[in-house]
């Protein structure tokens, strides 16, 4: 698999950035940490908008690199199809076809209202629309979603899925949202105080436990697994990991999906419950415990080829006597689908 070279250094006041990281040339990239952290300021490298150290000395317009901000930024005096154009007329390399990129993004419907008149969810797709018909052979998109409330990204994320498995383009995507990252991408980079921390592809960055950035509200992993039934009586799809089966609610369509397991989703017992209204309990064996806190600790079990992370008290880790090499059962309370 061919790479694409991330190698930028930059001085801003008491801030640093230090980067040289390879990254794959396909798929979507993740970056992820703290605020402050220099996620948009890599970004901004990237495209040529902040004067780094960097191998790459080409002028902003030479790079072809498609830059999607926060916020919309479309001309307000213009049509969705008046700003569309104006991209298209300044990019040399744009497409001669925008018609599938508008199609692919769903606004046809949008090409004569003014920007005043969209939605959140509707002006960031169509400023993803300008970026694509100009023919970037790399896309930033700086947290796309966070000026958006839940309602208009559940809105959106559809449209970058498409993106991702429909165009073969690389991305570099910045958020604050691990649900977004497990959602979206293939590949991740932590950042820390403008350094690289963490790098790889994403199921393996996610199961470490030494990771403050992945602690709290954000542990958990994400594991690809394969529909095997849909049963309409309850509702629920029945869907394959390397572990075993687990049951979901709804039809999950897709023959191959991503699952978002949280650790407060998993809990540990020694023995297989007779009776339980969790219908999700796979064998698992003990591979790494880190307390977390005076309360708490992660719990990372092996189940086959694929991992969970379990978060319990430490007082259970002393009432059941947990250890490495254990084997028992994971319990799964829920799984959020990637579709």
């Amino acid at each position: 698999m061919s790479q694409l070279q991330l190698r930028h250094t930059l001085q801003q006041d008491s801030f640093s950035l230090s980067v040289d990281v390879s990254i794959p040339a396909t798929g979507v990239t993740g970056v992820f940490g703290e605020s402050g952290s220099g996620k948009t300021t890599l970004l901004r490298c990237v495209a040529g908008l902040e004067s780094s150290e960097s191998p790459d000395d080409r002028a902003i317009h030479e790079r072809r690199i498609g830059y999607v901000f926060q916020e919309p930024q479309l001309f307000e005096h213009l049509t969705v199809r008046k700003n569309i154009e104006y991209g298209l007329k300044r990019c040399a390399a744009a497409t001669s076809a925008p018609d599938e990129i508008i199609q692919l993004l769903d606004i046809e419907a949008l090409m004569h209202r003014m920007p005043a008149s969209l939605s959140g969810g509707e002006a960031q797709r169509v400023s993803i629309a300008r970026v694509l018909c100009q023919s970037p052979q790399l896309i930033l998109m700086d947290e796309p979603l966070s000026a958006l409330d839940q309602r208009r990204k559940d809105d959106v994320l559809p449209y970058l899925d498409r993106l991702r498995a429909e165009l073969s383009i690389p991305m570099l995507y910045v958020s604050h949202s691990i649900d977004e990252i497990c959602r979206l991408c293939d590949h991740l980079l932590i950042l820390q105080a403008g350094r690289i921390v963490a790098e790889g592809e994403l199921h393996t960055v996610l199961g470490r436990l030494d990771l403050p950035q992945l602690g709290g509200a954000n542990s958990g992993v994400a594991l690809d697994a394969k529909r095997v039934r849909y049963d309409a009586e309850f509702d629920l799809s029945t869907v394959a990991i390397s572990g075993g089966e687990l049951f979901l609610p709804g039809d999950v369509g897709r023959d191959t999906i991503r699952l978002r397991i949280r650790a407060s989703d998993v809990s540990l017992t020694r023995e297989l419950p007779s009776a339980s209204s969790i219908l999700n309990i796979l064998p698992a064996k003990i591979v790494e415990i880190v307390p977390e806190s005076v309360a708490t600790a992660l719990v990372k079990v092996s189940v086959r080829q694929d991992s969970l992370i379990s978060r319990v008290t430490n007082r259970s880790v002393r009432q059941l006597n947990l250890a490495v090499g254990d084997e028992l059962f994971a319990q799964v309370k829920s799984a959020t689908v990637r579709y």
